[in-house]
Parts: structure tokens; sequence; C-alpha cells
């Protein structure tokens, strides 16, 4: 049976599989070096996106057909083969295999050296060879887009701890220390808000903070409040929270990082936050700066996109030509409705891609920064509360 006539595979089916892949996925790139015990074992937020990117890559190199599909592992050696196709994928995962799908003969279609390469720059690391392959970084980005829809979802984030640990125990090696992966899932939201729910709740919520609180409370509730008033003011986030409560809760927080960015800081690099309160980088927390740098070069980088797309427009409507939708727009459509928001088979265009390239890099960005935030201690603490909080403005 070839795989466009198969029935629709279960959801089930397709994360079963995906886990089995993911877990020899993680064990490979730990015998190739791309990955090394010690990052397999930590808690790193980019863990989440690159060890999915990583089984996306690797299953595209196991593609054999046209159009593309995956061959899910067989239950025994007697079961007959069974595949992953967009004609049976199920509807939650079909964006994610379009996006997939379009990659495929891309990356089956470059030399081994620079497959390699693309392997090293998923896992943040530098191509070996000079100069390197442009389009490695779009591919890069589809791939890591892709894993950060999956990695938000709560399936894979209860399975991701045994799938790290599965790695780290394969192969051996000379020491008899077992080494324990450190991964723990965020706080769950269900959508569930107070049992009486008011807008009370939510402003009572910067009463936790105070002028004199540490700088990593003050980052915290700025983000947060923001990220209650992006909630307020997009309606169809609103809805999506309602829809798909999970989902919502991680483009809530993209939203309110790309608002924070571009609207609380200066041109210096300080926060302007909640009540009023300053923070420059080098006030803020070593373990924090990171993360704080990250955010302040977001907000330039949104800035300098925007006036780089003004610009072009104006240049557009000079010669009369239909300028292309903005990049910041296109940005705002992914964070919300995720990579493949409009992408269908036939999606290809060179120059569409190209746009969407650096918007997908962008996305990306903002994404991650997302779930490092869920990987700090104080963050998580205040997580929960947080979750009620949407629910009620959802309500």
């Amino acid at each position: 049976m070839s795989p466009q006539e198969e029935d629709k595979l279960s959801e089930a089916d397709v994360q079963d599989s995906f886990h089995s892949y993911l877990k020899s996925s993680l064990t490979q790139a730990k015998i190739e070096r791309l990955l090394e015990p010690e990052i397999l074992a930590s808690a790193e937020a980019d863990l989440m996106i690159t060890g999915p990117a990583l089984c996306l890559y690797f299953a595209a190199l196991r593609s054999t057909t046209i159009p593309p599909s995956v061959p899910l592992p067989r239950g025994s050696r007697s079961a007959p083969p069974r595949y992953l196709s967009e004609a049976n994928c199920p509807p939650a995962f079909l964006s994610f295999f379009r996006v997939w799908a379009s990659n495929v003969h891309r990356i089956q279609g470059l030399d081994p050296s620079l497959q390699h390469d693309l392997a090293r720059i998923i896992c943040g690391l530098d191509p070996l060879v000079k100069p390197s392959d442009p389009s490695l970084s779009g591919i890069a980005a589809d791939l890591r887009a892709v894993a950060i829809e999956i990695s938000q979802r709560r399936t894979f984030q209860d399975r991701y701890a045994s799938d790290l640990q599965a790695a780290l125990d394969a192969g051996g090696g000379s020491s008899n220390l077992k080494v324990k992966a450190s991964f723990v899932p965020p706080p769950m939201y269900d959508g569930s808000g107070p049992s009486s729910p008011s807008k009370k709740s939510r402003s009572n919520s910067p009463t936790l903070f105070s002028p004199e609180s540490p700088a990593i409370e003050f980052i915290r509730e700025t983000l947060y409040a923001a990220l209650a008033d992006v909630l307020e003011r997009m309606p169809s986030l609103r809805r999506l929270l309602k829809r798909d409560p999970p989902r919502a809760y991680f483009a809530c927080t993209a939203f309110a990082i790309l608002d924070v960015a571009s609207t609380a800081v200066t041109p210096d690099g300080t926060i302007v936050g909640i009540l009023g309160r300053e923070l420059s980088l080098p006030e803020c927390p070593d373990e924090l700066k990171p993360f704080m740098a990250e955010l302040v070069s977001i907000g330039r980088s949104a800035r300098q996109m925007t006036e780089e797309d003004d610009l072009y427009i104006a240049q557009c409507l000079q010669r009369g030509e239909e300028p292309p939708e903005p990049r910041l727009e296109r940005v705002k459509k992914m964070l919300e409705g995720g990579i493949g928001y409009d992408r269908t088979q036939s999606d290809d265009d060179s120059d569409r891609r190209s746009v969407e390239g650096r918007a997908v890099v962008f996305t990306n960005r903002i994404n991650a920064l997302g779930l490092g935030i869920l990987q700090i201690k104080t963050f998580r603490e205040r997580q929960a509360e947080v979750f009620k909080i949407l629910g009620v403005i959802g309500d």
C-alpha cells in the first residue's frame, strides 16, 4: 500500500514514532559530537529546540519517496511498512509536515559536507566549510521553527526527559558515573482560572512588585504585565486561549517579549518597565544578562526591520509596484499561527522564501527566548498564577 492510500494515522501513532526517532537522533548527535553529554544532561532551553530539529533533519535524510514521507518504526519484523505522508498526516501536525516536506529535497540535494554543516548549524555550531552556503541558515531556521512548535506541545514536554536520558545512556562509556537528564517540563496550563473570575485578580498582580524588589522580579513582572496587555488587545489570542490554551500561552509570551523589546527598551539598552523603574544591563544579575541582552537585541532588530520595510515599501510605491507584506507582520502571524500558518504544498516561491526566511529566523529568536523564560526558576514560580490570570482575561 502506498503512503497516499493509507488511512489517517492517529496523533498517538505519530507521537510514538517521533519520540522513537528522537531518541536515536539524539544518540547519533552525541556520537558525532554535535551534542556533548553535558549539554544533553542540562536543562538548557535551546535543547528543547535542537533535539526535535535534529530529528526532522535525520528524517529528511531517511525519506525515499516523492512526495516526501517518513517511514515509521515497525512494531515487529513481520509488520508491513508504514509511512507518514501528507495524505495520512493527522490535521494537528499537517502544517508541521508541510514545512518539513518543503525542505526535504533541499537537504538531500546538499553535498555530504554541507549536510553535516547543516546539522552543526542546527546545534548552534559553526559550519566547517568556508565560505558557508547561505541556504543552510534558511533550512535550519525552518527546521528549528517546526521544532519550536513541537516543543510547545505538552505531550512532547512530558516525554522529552526520557528521550534525553535514553540518549545519555546509549553507548555507555569509560565512566561508571550515570549522568541524569535535568530537563523538567514547565507548569501545565489547562485554561482554568480562579473559581470566581474577576478583573480584580489581574489588577492585584502588580502589587507583588515594589520599587525595592530584585531586578529579576522587575523583568518578570514587566513581561507578565505586557503579556496580560497583549491578550486584552488581541481578540484572536483570546479566541485561541479557549481553543488551545497551551498554544495561546506561548503565543502571548512571545508577543509580550516583542512588545517589551519594541516599546520599553531605550536606545542605550535600558529597560523601562513596571512602575517606571529602569534597569540597565550592568545592573542585571549575571544569570539574567544573556536573557536581557537578547531582549534588547530583539528590540533593535524589530526597529531596524520596520525601518527597512518602510523604506522598501516607499520605493515600491514610487515605482508603481505592489509592496510586499512587511516582515514584522509576517513575524506576528507566525507567532500566533505557527511556522505553517499559511503554508501549502505548492508554496515554494523563491522570492517569498527569501523574505520569509528572514522573518522565520527572527520569529525563532523570539520564541526561543520565550522557551528560555520557562527554565528560569523565578519565572516558573509565578507561572501558575499567571496561567490563572490568563484564564480570567480569556473569560
